[in-house]
């Protein structure tokens, strides 16, 4: 069989754990090579040799250092800085996951060099225009060869948009493969020290994440969401590992946290995982975790007014809140009571998305 190269895209620290999978199904294949390529979208400190060791996975063979900037700078940016290794290696195929600017510009620069594009997570749709993440996800899906779907619902949505049904395949998710795989590590003993001195302090807790520009950049919406936390507190504590723009925006808008949430720095992933499986209760604003606290069980409260990923509602342990103070409380003291959404594993969440995924790229290529 001739050999084929694929690049597998990545930009940001969560596009790492997706491609993560495909790199371990694909090592040792005979004929099918794949290339890493960072596109240095998001710089993060944490993302050493170590964090890759972690992925069971080497690090990347590009790194195209894109940086910051406007979504317009960005995305620029990477689409100058990949054409020219993608002109330089001419892959066979070029796979892109989730919906970040690398998502986007890399699909763009491939597609317009007639390399095919396959999206892995293709299909989801939140239906609000107003977030970065679902205009690059429609752009993606607009233009790509082969779509991988995480839940029934993207199949629909893509038949839906007229995308050709031969093309679209029903595969699981690949973040829950990586999340299966990084329990195992911790099942090993690959537990840290910070998740576990924040497990010892509190018996029983809860944890937030609180990210998104909608939810903390406007002092008359993020006030009220940590008032409602500050209420959730005073029965469980709550484990905060702030990002640096929410952090900013508390000390910008003055609003003070009580002692019962505990801030702390962002944590690695494996730590983050080792923190929340274990947690009462997840409140969140967040994609990913949605999915994976479905997948482990966890209640998971989700505070916005959509959700791309309705499995996690439909079937899994996901409510959507909103981000009406008492709504947060009614649902946070529903699952303090026992009375929390009882869900279930979605179909094909069994950690084997991967190896589907590259049964279909073996046929396609």
């Amino acid at each position: 069989m001739q050999e084929k190269t694929i690049h597998l895209i990545a930009g940001a620290r969560p596009n790492f754990m997706k491609i993560a999978p495909i790199v371990r199904a694909l090592e040792g294949h005979g004929w099918l090579r794949y290339r890493v390529i960072h596109t240095g979208q998001h710089y993060d400190r944490e993302m050493s040799e170590v964090f890759f060791e972690e992925l069971g996975i080497p690090a990347p063979d590009r790194y195209l250092e894109a940086g910051g900037g406007s979504h317009a700078e960005q995305t620029a940016r990477i689409m100058e800085r990949y054409e020219k290794v993608c002109m330089e290696e001419s892959p066979d195929l070029v796979v892109v996951v989730g919906d970040v600017n690398s998502t986007l510009a890399c699909s763009v620069v491939a597609k317009k060099l007639h390399v095919p594009v396959a999206h892995v997570e293709a299909g989801l749709r939140s239906g609000d225009m107003r977030m970065p993440e679902e205009v690059n996800r429609v752009v993606t899906d607009a233009i790509s060869d082969l779509y991988f779907v995480t839940e029934r619902a993207g199949v629909d949505q893509l038949l839906a948009e007229g995308k050709p049904q031969e093309a679209i395949h029903f595969v699981g998710h690949v973040m829950i493969d990586n999340l299966y795989y990084q329990l195992r590590r911790l099942e090993e003993g690959a537990a840290d020290r910070i998740s576990e001195a924040l497990k010892a302090e509190f018996p029983a807790y809860g944890v937030v994440t609180l990210h998104r520009p909608s939810n903390v950049d406007q002092p008359e919406t993020l006030a009220p969401i940590i008032g409602a936390l500050s209420g959730i507190s005073r029965e469980l504590p709550l484990i905060f590992p702030v990002h640096p723009r929410t952090r900013g925006n508390l000390e910008r808008f003055g609003i003070d946290v009580p002692e019962t949430i505990r801030l702390t720095a962002p944590l690695p992933y494996m730590a983050f995982l080792n923190l929340w499986k274990d947690a009462r209760v997840v409140l969140t604003d967040s994609g990913g975790i949605q999915e994976e606290t479905t997948a482990l069980g966890v209640p998971c409260i989700t505070i916005r007014e959509n959700t791309e990923r309705p499995v996690t509602v439909e079937q899994g342990t996901n409510v959507l809140v909103g981000t009406d103070p008492q709504r947060i409380l009614e649902e946070a003291g529903k699952v303090l009571a026992g009375q929390g959404r009882q869900g279930r594993i979605p179909e094909l969440w069994d950690g084997r998305a991967a190896e589907r995924i590259v049964e279909v790229l073996e046929r396609s290529l």
